[in-house]
């Protein structure tokens, strides 16, 4: 499946010069960085070479040529990282095959030089990787335990989504999508989880999972591989996770708002400032923790990582005063700017269960003030009509909707293909104020002449979208 033949496998620091294809990519970009810092010579290509990753990769000293060929691979690199928006007939892979230079994944490389013997600490799960993962490591930080981590956002104690860390632990975000062309099994299954989080388990990423039974799959093999001494950390109101987690060969620690969990959350207090609420261990009041995030979803992520790091033998004292100075995420409920008294706030959620969740939660952030939600369909699953009637059911916590018409997918029927200005009639249906925009020009301009001071502002989106963030509050501002 790979080439890192045996000599390599001995002994990593026989490699100098990495090469890692699809470079400008979240993981393979923070991957390039890891190389990077560890001394080696890195080098990449991309399609795509353009901001933020690009200024990222100039700044560290790391070459990028545009473009695959097989001039790429000159001067020959003793590895080449293949990350998986690659195909098997990219010109560049042919000519790596044709070299026999030895390959590996983007999780093999990170498994292999990185986490290595380390204890290894996988956040999975359909929603709140991304944040999990990133109160694990900033918390595990400011207690003094110095963690090497991957993350799939920028976290920002860290100002970057990568570091190296000490020997003892390795936080990384476990993604269930496929991990190369020449390896379609989950990313997740690579990083040798001694402790694992699964947050929740739903059906999404309809380019590469046929139904829920085929993600089920996925997540089986995850749990299935757990060595006997590890821990799995699991959300155990979500009776896919229930399910799976029944046969793990480990200790399951269930977390969730049920009582009779190992972990609980009660007392939720919601507020502009964060969360407060108190965490159940076994029944018992472990101690009120609290956070900037706000919102039930993001105050079982902190119950989840509670759970792990009193696993691993941190202070209840370490662990409440992590949480509360953890500085959130970007594009995690961000705020972009507050101009003329409108806040604007950026937001990753794409999947329908993430939209109601992150509404609710800046609902009860921002409760007596009018919440514009602002919808830019553009992952695969989300573009596809599969999710098309749970959208609907996921606005309800908005007092407007706008909702972007999102680019085709070409290579699906158009009967199969999302419809934004059918959300936009079911919603309106349900008494949900809705509008459908062909262009994001076109919302920014009704956003300009209809928001009032007080409104809230939630951009909802996997993509730049078109930078309608900034463009927006400049907008306001001039």
């Amino acid at each position: 499946m790979d080439r890192l033949d045996p000599a390599l496998n001995r002994a990593p620091d026989q490699v100098r010069h990495v090469h890692l294809m699809g470079i400008c990519g979240t993981g393979v970009g923070a991957l390039a960085g890891m190389f990077k810092a560890a001394g080696y010579q890195v080098s990449g290509s991309d399609q795509n070479v353009y901001p933020p990753m690009s200024d990222f990769l100039a700044a560290s000293g790391i070459e990028v040529r545009s473009g695959y060929g097989p001039a790429n691979l000159e001067p020959r690199p003793d590895l080449v990282v293949v990350g998986n928006v690659i195909t098997r007939v990219n010109p560049e892979a042919v000519a790596l095959a044709e070299l026999a230079i030895p390959y590996l994944s983007m999780p093999q490389a990170l498994a292999h030089f990185f986490i290595g013997g380390r204890t290894s600490l996988v956040v999975t799960g359909t929603h709140g990787k991304t944040t999990t993962s990133s109160i694990m490591a900033t918390v595990l930080h400011g207690a003094g335990r110095a963690p090497g981590f991957l993350i799939g956002g920028l976290v920002q104690a860290f100002g970057r989504n990568f570091n190296l860390g000490g020997d003892q632990y390795f936080v990384v975000e476990g993604d269930e999508y496929d991990t190369a062309f020449f390896d379609k099994g989950p990313k997740f299954l690579h990083y040798r989880a001694k402790v694992a989080i699964i947050t929740s388990i739903e059906f999404d990423h309809a380019d590469i999972y046929a139904d829920l039974e085929a993600v089920k799959v996925s997540f089986r093999k995850l749990v299935a591989s757990m060595p006997p001494d590890g821990c799995l950390v699991a959300h155990l109101d979500d009776p896919v996770v229930r399910e799976l987690t029944a046969s793990a060969p480990c200790l399951v620690l269930g977390y969730g708002r049920s009582v009779g969990l190992d972990w609980s959350l009660a007392d939720v207090e919601i507020s502009p400032g964060g969360t407060t609420f108190q965490a159940l261990k076994a029944g018992r009041p472990y101690g009120q923790l609290r956070s900037v995030l706000p919102g039930i979803h993001n105050s079982l992520n902190c119950l989840a990582v509670t759970a792990v790091l009193d696993h691993l033998g941190l202070t209840r004292e370490e662990i409440a005063s992590g949480l509360a100075s953890f500085g959130g995420v970007k594009r995690r409920q961000e705020v972009r700017g507050v101009e003329r008294g409108v806040t604007v706030i950026d937001d990753f959620a794409h999947h329908p269960t993430a939209v109601r969740e992150t509404l609710a939660a800046l609902r009860g952030a921002y409760a007596g003030h009018r919440l514009i939600a602002v919808f830019d369909p553009r992952t695969n699953s989300s573009r596809r009509r599969v999710f098309q009637e749970a959208f609907a059911a996921s606005f309800g916590a908005a007092d407007l909707v706008l909702v972007r018409e999102p680019e085709p997918l070409l290579k699906v029927e158009p009967e199969a293909r999302f419809s934004a200005p059918e959300l936009v009639e079911a919603l309106n249906g349900r008494g949900v104020a809705a509008r459908y925009f062909p262009l994001t020009d076109a919302i920014i301009d009704y956003l300009a002449d209809t928001c009032l001071p007080g409104d809230v502002v939630a951009i909802l989106s996997n993509g730049g979208f078109d930078n309608i963030h900034s463009r927006f509050l400049a907008r306001l501002k001039g």
